[in-house]
């Protein structure tokens, strides 16, 4: 039984512990909030009434026995509570990005390894069903090869996080860093690295609050974008349309996933329960129940996609195409 310190009890912290809920090989033994008994409500809410809140990672490692620490608080505090919970001896699930820079990265998939304990990001996108599916289907080949994908993350400006962080620049660098980088892990863990990318932004007292990528892979053409400017009632889409040699694969978060392949019609896929929290939190405990590595979000793979939308941003700001191999 993996018994995780949740660090962190807003928008995220709340979607982790519904996870752990269900998860038969996991439990929330400590809160890690300034709130502290504020949380209560929110605690009942979540199945967690009873578990003891406290001020710091500190305080919480000296008072209860726990193996995680997992991080569900603002970007720019991820190094210094990942950096402490390794040094107590703690495995690390960190929310995405890894970190706003790229030397924090570093030190904290060093300290990972400095102490021999597992560490993994929230990239979900690579767990999400419709996003396996398109994985498995480029993998496969049984459509031909894949000529050509577009990916898209679209919404309205943010307003759940606490002391609204989230539309701080300084503490998020916007929708590029925090919403974006989504489709640009997962365009890793799908083609690996581009050989450029081309991007163009705009940004706001938000910091990128758009920001759409050409990415040059040999013989397809790729592209993702991402934005939180648009109207607050626009509610929040992804989706993705990639064309194979004899088939296309759509995805609408509005609506399904649909297959159209030779002379057929589309057809909706069907897809298996849950979404991309609870399957990416299941296998995390999961390779801590059998002793595994992860592999799949590392740290190294999560500081890969941060140095990508850097890179993004970059050529967004200059108007440069910016080579990467």
């Amino acid at each position: 039984m993996q018994r995780v310190l949740l660090a962190g009890f807003g928008f995220m912290g709340k979607k982790h512990a519904d996870v752990y809920h269900l998860l038969p090989d996991a439990c929330v033994v400590g809160v890690i909030d300034p709130r502290g008994e504020d949380l209560g409500e929110f605690l009942r809410a979540s199945h967690l009434e009873g578990v003891p809140v406290f001020a710091s990672v500190a305080s919480a490692i000296g008072e209860v026995e726990c193996s995680v620490v997992d991080i569900c608080l603002p970007t720019d505090l991820h190094r210094s509570i990942a950096l402490e919970a390794f040094a107590a001896g703690k495995h690390v699930f960190c929310e995405k990005p890894i970190s706003l820079t790229r030397p924090d990265a570093a030190a904290m998939t060093l300290a990972a390894h400095q102490a021999d304990r597992q560490f993994m990001v929230g990239h979900c996108i690579r767990f999400w069903p419709e996003y396996i599916e398109l994985k498995r289907i480029v993998d496969s080949s049984e459509h031909g090869r894949l000529l050509s994908l577009s990916l898209s993350r679209r919404t309205g400006r943010p307003g759940y996080s606490i002391g609204d962080w989230v539309n701080k620049p300084d503490r998020c660098l916007g929708a590029a860093l925090d919403l974006h980088i989504h489709d640009t892990d997962f365009l890793l863990h799908l083609l690996g690295a581009p050989r450029a990318v081309v991007s163009q932004g705009l940004r706001d007292e938000t910091g990128w609050s758009s920001i759409s990528t050409q990415y040059h892979y040999e013989g397809r053409i790729v592209t993702a974008d991402g934005a939180w400017n648009y109207p607050a009632n626009s509610g929040f889409q992804m989706r993705y349309t990639a064309v194979f040699e004899r088939a296309v694969l759509d995805f609408d978060s509005r609506s399904v996933l649909t297959l159209a392949a030779g002379e057929s019609r589309p057809v909706a896929l069907s897809m298996p329960p849950h979404d991309g929290y609870y399957h990416e939190l299941a296998y995390f405990i999961g390779c801590l129940e059998r002793g595994e590595p992860v592999s799949v979000s590392t740290g190294e793979q999560a500081s890969a996609s941060l140095d990508l939308v850097l890179a993004e941003i970059e050529s967004a700001a200059t108007g440069n195409r910016i080579s990467l191999k």
